[in-house]
């Protein structure tokens, strides 16, 4: 197959997705498919006269490992020569001649419908969900709402903006502060007091315009993959230092994977029935992962959010459900091109 494996873009995520990318682009020419790597800003600039020459004369692609902060993302925009729009030069084009994109896109780039929405418009097919899971699932307050009308548990918070925030202080600590959109952690602070609490709104805003602030809950992290309407094996996260950060989910040994999660049949069957429920509920075909907290005093479960592209990187998590269900890293990204065809079948 002639493949786009698109990553990059403009999000805090964006090292994230090249590194994301440069994997599945890697496995895919290994299994003989002409891969190539688009970044979706600075968009593909060699020279060319037919895409056909592009995909043809794909080279080898360089593992690419990400760094323990996020990017200075006005160090890329200075990168592009022209007025800066959002897709690079020949994206769509490439796109179009391909016989399917392999959305490798994290965080605002990709996983808020956006892009889906524009290949879509383009008759572009594309791995992953569509546009309207994606936005459900982006949005953590829109994700909450949709939980809490199914009776799925949720971490109890409020969604504010700027205004908003000048006159909300959280009636007791510690509190999660994150961005209302977003992934990997980026923007996100656990607080302990108030001093700590204006800061971490500060960092939040940063990254957008809409923030949640909710209650801690001390429990076990577990995180399910939802592949074609059918959970996949358990993961229990333990961070060895605070909570589960940017440099915890990229940092090789900064945290400990169990996999499969040793919580008993009961449980991991519990959890698994619950990652699919979410799946249906925000309209997630295809596959995704969804990351949960397990309260043992209370045992409840509460359902953090759902993430429509999951990583692909050396230390992500679906490839180590994979491989626990004795599928190797390429033949996940195959699979993942199989059942986001499905789709189209439809």
């Amino acid at each position: 197959m002639n493949i786009v494996v698109l990553c990059g873009g403009l999000s805090g995520e964006r090292e994230v997705s090249i590194s994301s990318g440069s994997g599945a682009a890697r496995a895919l020419r290994a299994l003989g498919h002409n891969a190539v790597l688009v970044d979706l800003y600075l968009g593909y600039t060699k020279p060319f006269k037919d895409p056909a020459e592009v995909f043809a004369g794909a080279g080898d692609v360089e593992l690419y490992r990400v760094g323990e902060s996020v990017p200075e993302l006005d160090t890329v925009r200075a990168l592009r020569a022209d007025d800066g729009h959002r897709v690079g030069p020949h994206v769509l084009e490439l796109c179009m001649a391909a016989d399917i994109t392999f959305m490798a896109l994290h965080g605002e780039e990709g996983e808020n419908g956006k892009v889906q929405a524009m290949l879509d418009l383009y008759g572009v097919k594309y791995t992953g969900c569509g546009y309207l899971g994606s936005a459900l699932a982006m949005n953590k307050s829109l994700s909450k709402t949709v939980f809490h009308s199914l009776g799925i548990a949720a971490p109890e918070g409020v969604t504010l903006g700027r205004d908003d925030a000048r006159e909300y202080l959280p009636p007791d600590f510690p509190r999660v502060v994150k961005p209302c959109s977003g992934g990997s952690s980026v923007g996100t602070s656990v607080v302990a007091n108030a001093g700590e609490y204006a800061a971490a709104l500060e960092l939040a805003f940063k990254y957008e315009e809409k923030v949640l602030v909710e209650r801690f809950i001390k429990g076990r992290e577990l995180t399910v993959g939802v592949m074609d309407g059918e959970a996949m094996p358990v993961i229990e996260i333990i961070p060895k230092q605070g909570f589960y950060s940017y440099r915890s989910k990229y940092q090789a040994g900064a945290a400990l994977e169990i996999c499969p999660a040793q919580i008993g049949a009961r449980m991991r069957r519990r959890v698994q029935h619950l990652a699919e429920r979410v799946a249906r509920a925000l309209m997630i075909d295809a596959y995704c992962r969804v990351d949960f907290l397990w309260e043992p005093e209370s045992d409840e479960i509460y359902c953090l959010e759902a993430n429509t592209l999951p990583g692909m990187t050396p230390t992500s998590l679906i490839p180590q459900m994979a491989a626990a269900m004795d599928m190797d890293y390429g033949r996940l990204c195959e699979k993942i091109i199989e059942v986001s065809m499905k789709k189209y079948e439809k």
